[in-house]
């Protein structure tokens, strides 16, 4: 964040786990390429590269082994600033649902079985503050370690928060994102129900023939440092949070706010924090997840504070789906990398944008050449949770 006399923080590592790649090179070529089916799952998936030993991964649930991997991952890429662990680092790791598949299964224990045979780590697996927990005392991070449970905000709200706590003079280093493992029969049961899902197995954001979104899975984490020791220290700055916003639209459960009147609040708090202006801004990466109501929410709140066609447009759930909390931090992840490889990543998987939506310069078929500038992720969550983070090459 910058302006005033807040510390301005840094990326300096990112890891990622997701469907279309685990890893940073695999993650962004999987963006580039159409992907297809429902749900999204992560197929073949070992966690055992990421721990010491199987008890550990028995007693870890699926979405904490992705954000454990995904943590590693982001700590080798900051060139593992051990230095810094201790008291003035911490974490901020979210999840919208946690450890989902560890519940159900105890569940049918109980049921089937009895109470004596349901398991002691059902809590501290199902929790879902374990992720941050389980990284927190890997790298010996003793600071704030905390979480945001806010649906599908969750990741870019965690991001925003994380990178607060550096700005306010709290912290020198945050490790952020969220994780999600949420591909289980009662939650394919229940969002079906809801008709929230594709039934056509497609995820097409913005498309004129969208009927909801694809379920997926994975995880993402960024090290963020106060910018001025990151550069002491020799660090490579991957990016820059350059500022956030959040609201509420203080409206309905699950349906976005008439005419996205809470993201068009959140957008503008973001643009105030970073002291920036819609002109400023040089692609927006949605949060587009290929639903009728919320495409649309967000369309129309896009257009009202940038206009038309305004910045370039694109969304990542086309490749990905929609990970629910993790989503924000995926997103946040195809943001940087889009700075390094100077290219804005496609909304793959859409054939035809839909004609009722405002006239944006909607990204789609193929990647974008961009001189990289500041980039806004949006995020909103059932419960009408709006989060924006706003970052800079």
């Amino acid at each position: 964040m910058s302006g005033g006399s807040r510390h301005r923080v840094a990326v300096t590592g990112v890891g990622v786990v997701a469907p279309c790649g685990v890893g940073l090179d695999d993650f962004w070529n999987g963006l580039l390429i159409e992907a297809s089916g429902s749900p999204r799952t992560i197929d073949d998936w070992d966690p055992s590269p990421w721990f010491s030993n199987p008890k550990e991964i028995r007693r870890a649930d699926r979405y904490q082994q992705f954000a454990v991997a995904a943590a590693a991952q982001a700590w080798e890429h900051a060139g593992s600033p051990s230095q810094l662990s201790g008291p003035r680092a911490g974490t901020w790791v979210s999840s919208g649902i946690g450890g989902l598949a560890t519940l159900e299964e105890q569940v049918l224990v109980l049921a089937e079985r009895g109470a004596r045979r349901v398991s002691p780590m059902l809590v501290p697996m199902m929790i879902a503050n374990a992720a941050g927990a389980a990284i927190s005392m890997r790298y010996g991070l003793q600071g704030p370690s905390e979480n945001s449970v806010t649906a599908c905000a969750a990741g870019t709200q965690s991001i925003a928060n994380g990178a607060r706590l550096i700005a306010s003079g709290h912290c020198d280093l945050m490790v952020v994102g969220a994780a999600e493992a949420a591909v289980t029969p009662l939650s394919l049961a229940a969002f079906g129900n809801l008709t929230a899902l594709s039934t056509s197995g497609r995820s097409c954001p913005f498309d004129v023939d969208r009927d909801g979104f694809v379920m997926s899975e994975g995880a993402a984490i960024l090290v963020l440092e106060r910018l001025d020791v990151a550069v002491e220290r020799g660090a490579t700055i991957h990016a820059e949070i350059l500022g956030s916003g959040s609201t509420s639209d203080a409206h309905h459960i699950t349906s976005p706010s008439p005419g996205g009147e809470g993201a068009v609040r959140a957008m503008r708090a973001a643009l105030e924090d970073a002291t920036l202006t819609a002109d400023d801004i040089r692609q927006i990466n949605a949060h587009g997840t290929s639903t009728p109501l919320n495409d649309m929410a967000e369309s129309t709140a896009i257009a009202t504070v940038f206009g038309t066609p305004g910045p370039p447009v694109t969304s990542i759930k086309g490749v990905t789906g929609h990970s629910l909390g993790a989503a924000g931090a995926l997103e946040a992840v195809a943001t940087v990398l889009s700075f390094a490889h100077r290219l804005i990543p496609p909304t793959l998987g859409t054939r035809s944008i839909d004609p009722e939506l405002p006239a944006l310069d909607y990204v789609v078929d193929a990647p974008r050449d961009w001189e990289p500038g500041p980039t806004l992720s949006n995020s909103f969550g059932f419960g009408g949770h709006n989060g924006c983070v706003i970052f800079g090459p």
